[in-house]
Formats: structure tokens, C-alpha cells, sequence
């Protein structure tokens, strides 16, 4: 029987406990707060760390073949501080083992246009030789073709003037982007890419610490016995475990959405303006809501399927062992779901964990299926109702609660809880 007066009071003690846990602090309030944050920000400003080496390399390279009429290309090359231009041109074959072994970027090879390209004088094909398994070739590539398309471009603009014809008559077709999204709509996109993510994993990683010292860390530390000579019910104090795990994911979750959201924008805002786009990260008061109802929802599933496994560990080591393997199922789902243009199905709605993922992503973007978030939430409920009945099933047993049990939750299951043959006593609390 479950009196909500001692629920209260073990609840709270459970907390203070769990305070002057450093393990548990760390886990489930320090690193929801910066570990991600800090993550995000080693990530991007690795790129940008990266693509300022890139930028920073000289290329070297061979040019040969270059037509008289294009000296002024080569001329432009050779002043460009980017570039150092071999004077001696090596054999094709000896050029390719050069950039091969990293002595040389790129091999620039101008040929006569191809077939009908001959008909306009000087018009001529470019053949770049790289290594495409080395960054430094590949980015020496990528300049030396920049400047010859910028290069042609003008030539062709010059020619054609000369010949009479506008751009538009030598220039079959031409594309031009227009993105019709707002930057709150692309801030909202990548959030619902990334956040859902590292939700699922905090929340698991909030419950995992708390539930195994709820547990299994009682019997290390033998207060297990004397909290069972408490005058409060068995039922109360396997609700007050159950509450306390739950709150410390939720907190992690929430924390974590919290810290994500607000560091995105400083973050990742400089590396975006440098591709010219621009993003809104803030979030909509309905997604907070359904935040914070995803942690809710989560952080009571996990909790109560984290407290099954750590009641049948004798130690603390024990029970981070047993909870590793739904630790990792917890993430499969997601991993599974975490694609772009997945969306909140009916028959995803019924998806463990990933429908609660893809309900916050849903609601990030701005889109809210309320149907299948009525599934989604029913379908929470209930997996956490039959947990909290399988763990309550679980701790009526004597021999479990002590820690003297032998066989698996699978051996209890098929031995006790089907055959109604209890191999140890059963306390009705």
C-alpha cells in the first residue's frame, strides 16, 4: 500500500542523499549543463580550426599547356599568395608520383577544346590532376578551378561583346537559389535535428546513476535492511525510489534542452554567417511544453525499466552492468529514427522512446500532429504503468530485496510471477 505522506518524506530524503553524491551530481546536473554545450563548440570550432589550415596551405603546382591568349590566367596564379607555381615541368608520369607522395598538390593541363569547342578561338579544356585521398591536394584543386571558371567567365563575357552576342544568347540556361525559409524556420530545423539526439541520452544517462544507487548501492553500503525496518510500506518506499530516479533524468533531460538551446546561437551563429545563412534558435512556447512533457514521459520509462534490472545487483559495479544492455536499447530507437524527413507516424507512435524523440522534433519545427501525439503520450503511460507493476511485482520478494537472489529477471519472471511458485517469500507491504 502506497501512503503519499511517507512517499513525501523518503522522496525528499532520497534527494538530499543524492546531493551529496558527487557521481550522481556530476551525472545528472554538471553534465547535461556543460558536456554537450562543450561538445558542440569543440566540434565546430574544430571545422572551422580545419578549413583555416586548409585555407592557410600553399598549393603547389604545375601549370602546363597554357595557351598565349590566357597568359594573363597564369600571371594571375602566380601572384596569388595561395599558390607557388613549379617552373619546371616534370613528365606526366613523374607529376602524378610527386602528388602522390605529397611533393606536389596539382597538375594543371590546358588542352585545345574538345570536338565543336574549336570553333571559337582560344577556347580551350582543362585537365586537373590531384590526389583526391589528400586534403591539401584536393583543396589546391578546388582553387585552381575557381580561378579558371572566373577567368573564363570574363573571357567568354569579352568574346562575346566582340562578336556581338549578349550573355543571354551564348548562355543556354541559368540557376539561381531562393530559400523560402525563415531563419526561426532553419534554427527550428536544425534544433529538431540535434536536440531530440542528445535528449535521449542525457535523460538515460540522468536515470542510470541515480537507479543504481537507489538499489544496489542501498545493499552496498548495507542500509537496505534498515531502511526496510522503517515504519513506512514497501509500496511507499519503492515510490519514492521510483519518483527520485524519474526526477533526476527529467532534470538532466530539461537541463540539457536548456543548455543546447542557449549555446547554439553564440556557437554555431559565426560559422552559419560565414555561408551566409542566417538562423533564429529560439524556441516556441508550445515546444518547451512538449519538452517538457517528453522528459516526463521518458525520464518515467527509463527510470522504472533501470530500477527492474539494478534490483537483482548485490553491488554498485554489479548494477552498472546489469543496466548497461537497457541503457543501449534505450538509444537504439533513436539512432534508428534520427534521419532527416522521418516523421511521427501512427506506426511510429507506438515506437518506444522514438516516438517521444519525434514528438519533440515534430514540435521544434513548428508542426504538431495532435493524434499522434495522443498515441504517443497513451503509449508512454502505459509501458510505465507495466513497468512500475513488473518492479513492484518484483520487490514483493524477499530473497530480491536483500540482494540474496540468485537467477536473472528472466528466471523470476518464468519461475514466480507465471507460475505463482515463489522459491523465496513474498512480503505484501
Amino acid at each position: 500500500m502506497v501512503r503519499w505522506r511517507e512517499v513525501k518524506l523518503l522522496y525528499l530524503r532520497e534527494l538530499r542523499a543524492a546531493l551529496r553524491e558527487k557521481m550522481i551530481v556530476t551525472n545528472s546536473i554538471v553534465l547535461p549543463i556543460v558536456l554537450y554545450p562543450f561538445i558542440l563548440w569543440a566540434m565546430f570550432t574544430g571545422v572551422m580550426f580545419v578549413q583555416g589550415q586548409t585555407e592557410g596551405f600553399v598549393s603547389r603546382v604545375v601549370i602546363e599547356g597554357l595557351p598565349a591568349a590566357h597568359a594573363a590566367l597564369g600571371r594571375q596564379i602566380e601572384r596569388d599568395d595561395r599558390f607557388e607555381v613549379r617552373k619546371v615541368s616534370p613528365t606526366r608520369a613523374e607529376a602524378e608520383r610527386q602528388i602522390r607522395e605529397g611533393d606536389l598538390d596539382a597538375l594543371v593541363v590546358f588542352a585545345p577544346a574538345p570536338d565543336d569547342g574549336r570553333a571559337l578561338p582560344d577556347n580551350f579544356a582543362v585537365t586537373i590532376v590531384c590526389d583526391g585521398a589528400k586534403e591539401r591536394s584536393t583543396g589546391a584543386r578546388d582553387r585552381v578551378k575557381g580561378m579558371i571558371a572566373k577567368h573564363r567567365e570574363a573571357w567568354l563575357k569579352r568574346e562575346s561583346a566582340r562578336l556581338g552576342a549578349t550573355p543571354a544568347d551564348w548562355q543556354a540556361f541559368t540557376i539561381q537559389e531562393r530559400n523560402v525559409a525563415s531563419g526561426r524556420q532553419m534554427g527550428s530545423f536544425l534544433m529538431s535535428m540535434m536536440l531530440p539526439l542528445f535528449f535521449v541520452v542525457m535523460v538515460a544517462m540522468g536515470c542510470f546513476y541515480p537507479a543504481v544507487d537507489a538499489t544496489a548501492g542501498e545493499r552496498e553500503r548495507n542500509t537496505w535492511e534498515t531502511l526496510m525496518s522503517l515504519a513506512a510500506s514497501r509500496g511507499s518506499i519503492v515510490a519514492a525510489k521510483y519518483l527520485y530516479v524519474a526526477t533526476m533524468g527529467c532534470v538532466a533531460g530539461l537541463l540539457n534542452l536548456v543548455a543546447m538551446a542557449l549555446s547554439m546561437k553564440p556557437m554555431l551563429s559565426p560559422l552559419l554567417a560565414r555561408a551566409g545563412e542566417s538562423f533564429d534558435f529560439s524556441v516556441s512556447p508550445g515546444a518547451a511544453l512538449v519538452g517538457v512533457l517528453a522528459a516526463l514521459l521518458l525520464a518515467g520509462f527509463v527510470a522504472a525499466g533501470m530500477m527492474i534490472f539494478a534490483s537483482f545487483a548485490r553491488t554498485f559495479k554489479d548494477g552498472q552492468s546489469m543496466i548497461t544492455p537497457f541503457y543501449l536499447i534505450v538509444l537504439m530507437p533513436i539512432l534508428l529514427v534520427n534521419g532527416q524527413g522521418v516523421k511521427l507516424t501512427w506506426p511510429l507512435a507506438f515506437l518506444p522512446v522514438a516516438n517521444i524523440s519525434l514528438m519533440m522534433r515534430e514540435a521544434l519545427t513548428g508542426s504538431f500532429p495532435w493524434p499522434q501525439m495522443a498515441v504517443t503520450v497513451a503509449v508512454s503511460i502505459l509501458l510505465i504503468l507495466a513497468s512500475l507493476r513488473l518492479a513492484t511485482a518484483i520487490l514483493r520478494f524477499e530473497d530480491v530485496v536483500i540482494g540474496s537472489y540468485g537467477g536473472s529477471l528472466q528466471k523470476l519472471i518464468r519461475d514466480r510471477l507465471l507460475r505463482r511458485s515463489p522459491g523465496g517469500a513474498e512480503v505484501r507491504a
